[in-house]
């Protein structure tokens, strides 16, 4: 009998200042108002973004370390660096399950 639970585990890795994160490019985004829309071409599901999405996902279309985006977003947006570094981390993560970025550590 098969294990289910081993058969279902997900491999997560952690988000680190040193990660580097790019978008995948099975992808193509326009930028509409200040906000981003991103349409998966491989399973047709579009994605929005907001401003500030908008401006993490412009920063990774080549490879890019998560400090620097978090340094860069902290100091434009005048946020602390560890919540900025929360909600990075969050919106990146989602971007992953989402398939579309992928992540080096």
């Amino acid at each position: 009998m098969s294990n289910l639970t081993n058969d279902m585990e997900l491999v997560t890795m952690e988000l680190t200042e040193s990660s580097t994160v790019k978008a995948v490019d099975h992808q193509t985004s326009a930028e509409v108002d200040g906000e981003n829309v991103i349409l998966d071409l491989e399973d047709g599901v579009y994605y929005g973004l907001n401003a500030v999405g908008t401006q993490v996902w412009n920063r990774i279309q080549d490879p890019t370390a998560v400090g620097k985006i978090v340094s860069d977003l902290a100091a434009e947006y005048d946020v602390d660096y560890e919540r900025c570094f929360d909600d990075i981390v969050s919106l990146l993560e989602d971007l992953a399950e989402n398939g579309l970025i992928v992540i080096e550590d």
